[in-house]
């Protein structure tokens, strides 16, 4: 089982609506569009694809505000600096083309930028401009245009180079990119992003991808449900100073209800499963997954370990499907080894070898398992399906497309989705116990226990408080309660509390700790309450000296 998971967080500044960080629609050009059309050539695949609601709206509203600005030419309709720059350099001054210029050089160096000669001089040049005291006066509307040009080139899928002929005449070309041209790249950004749901759909419809969704604005749900569910797997771990979530049932319900209305909006169906926020889960989880219909989740290898410790039971091939306290929603566990050398490994093994590697290791899972008597063995690689890819050489192009046809014609073994082996009716493994844990590490430590993560919880526990103070003294009409409801749910997203603490590059903790701040701020606004003045203050400080994390600290391994 191969499951790609796709998700972003909120960018989207909430007074104004824009974009602070260009990754949704950078990730959409890329690889939502490359994972496209690799199962369109390879019709025998079958895959889950994993959408975050919050995702699909982002999505959306960059689709809506492409539209607008192709319709009546207002550069004021586009809420992202970086299409801003794109069309219309010139519209920006001073301190603002500094970081827009800065913007346009983030890209992974060696297989973004190096591999294409014109992008790679401009970012040479500019990188010198902007050693200069007064690099605003010095940075061209032509420099940054062109710089911007490439950059989006730079970001496009692989199967967009190869295969589509406006991208690849752009490519022929140094520079020197005109108006008409640029807005040309605009509109077919727009179209592609716009064209995405369409696709998933249709893979859906074809049976060859089983779309699935997470929870609303991605939470980590047993914390919502038990602030101290972490120190099921990490005991001495330092706790935030509040007891509980306040009302967390009622919040987890939320992300349930209103990611399933999301989800259905955009692709016309209920999801049979639900991959759970980082793969978070707790027996209070799987409850509430239960409840609402859901036939599968999964989670990481190492919680099925612990769980397994922790109740002394022995499952000699753990390539199974499990079940809790006889429920009827079942529980698959990824293969943490194989789905880490796909995020990770094979990056720099030659694809032919790679999938090799591959393939050998998954008939040495099905021997050993059938030896023991399990003759059918299932293996859940999850991973995330966005951010692994800039370090292949392609795009990972030539990995996807040999995973894909060696293993849609492999004599003993056979890509399935979740749906289709439940429908099976394989024997689940009883699991005795279940500790509350995640794909990384098989604990929540990513996201509390440490003084900075601890500290958000505090002030999002505190905001809460502050929400229920205020819709008991309100009288809040639908539309603001739902509009409340939502800005909350940003708030309690897991990104947030995933860039906190030592150990991740200082860029990202001072964007992800400028936009909690942002979003709890507006949050209070909302419901009419006092701003702490705490929110004034990073919630954590980076190290003085930058650190180098494996894949910029967006990707983790599953076990340490």
């Amino acid at each position: 089982m191969l499951c790609w998971h796709m998700h972003q967080p909120e960018y989207r500044d909430p007074r104004d609506g824009v974009f602070q960080q260009p990754w949704t629609y950078l990730h959409a050009i890329k690889d939502y569009v490359d994972m496209a059309a690799h199962l369109e050539r390879w019709p025998g695949a079958r895959v889950v694809v994993n959408f975050v609601p919050i995702l699909l709206e982002q999505l959306e509203d960059y689709v809506t505000q492409i539209e607008a600005y192709r319709r009546d030419g207002s550069v004021s309709e586009l809420r992202d600096p970086l299409l801003i720059g794109l069309i219309r350099p010139g519209d920006l001054q001073g301190e603002a083309r500094v970081e827009l210029a800065r913007a346009l050089m983030r890209a992974q160096r060696e297989r973004l930028v190096e591999r294409f000669a014109p992008f790679a001089r401009l970012v040479q040049a500019t990188e010198a401009l902007l050693e200069h005291e007064h690099a605003a006066d010095y940075l061209s509307d032509r420099l940054l245009s062109d710089l911007a040009v490439w950059y989006h080139l730079a970001w496009s899928g692989e199967t967009l180079r190869q295969n589509d002929p406006f991208i690849r005449d752009m490519l022929e070309r140094e520079g020197r990119f005109e108006a008409h041209e640029r807005e040309a790249l605009l509109a077919r950004i727009g179209d592609l992003i716009a064209g995405l749901f369409g696709r998933y759909r249709r893979l859906a419809d074809a049976g060859q991808v089983e779309l699935s969704m997470t929870p609303y604005a991605h939470p980590i749900m047993p914390l919502l449900l038990d602030l101290s569910a972490g120190t099921e797997s990490e005991p001495a771990a330092p706790q935030p100073d509040r007891e509980e979530y306040p009302g967390g049932e009622e919040r987890v319900r939320y992300h349930i209800e209103h990611g399933l209305a999301v989800f259905d909006r955009f692709f016309g169906r209920r999801p049979a499963g639900c991959w759970p926020s980082e793969g978070a889960i707790s027996d209070r989880t799987l409850s509430l997954l239960e409840e609402y219909g859901f036939e599968w989740t999964a989670s990481g290898q190492q919680v099925l370990n612990n769980s397994l410790n922790r109740a002394h039971q022995t499952v000699h091939c753990p390539h199974r499907v499990y079940r809790r306290d006889d429920r009827a929603l079942r529980l698959f566990f990824r293969d943490d080894g194989l789905s880490d050398r796909i995020g990770f490994d094979y990056q720099n093994w030659h694809a032919d070898y790679a999938v090799l590697d591959f393939c050998n290791h998954l008939v040495s899972i099905a021997d050993t398992c059938e030896h023991l008597g399990v003759k059918t063995p299932v293996v859940p690689i999850i991973l995330d399906g966005e951010n692994a890819w800039e370090h292949y050489p392609d795009n990972g192009f030539w990995l996807l497309d040999g995973l894909y046809k060696r293993l849609s014609e492999h004599p003993s073994l056979e890509l399935v989705t979740f749906g289709d082996y439940l429908k099976r009716e394989p024997e689940p493994v009883d699991l005795r116990s279940l500790v509350a844990g995640s794909w990384v590490y098989g604990n929540l430590a990513t996201w509390v226990g440490e003084p900075a993560k601890n500290r958000a919880w505090e002030w999002l526990v505190d905001a809460r408080l502050a929400y229920l103070e205020a819709e008991a003294g309100g009288q809040w009409s639908p539309e603001v309660a739902g509009r409340n409801a939502q800005q909350l749910a940003v708030c309690e997203g897991s990104d947030w509390f995933w860039w906190f603490g030592d150990g991740n590059p200082a860029e990202a903790v001072r964007d992800f700790d400028r936009l909690f701040r942002l979003q709890l701020r507006r949050l209070y606004e909302l419901i009419e309450r006092p701003v702490p003045a705490e929110l004034d203050t990073p919630v954590c400080v980076p190290a003085a000296a930058d650190v180098e994390v494996e894949a910029g600290g967006v990707m983790r391994r599953g076990r340490a």
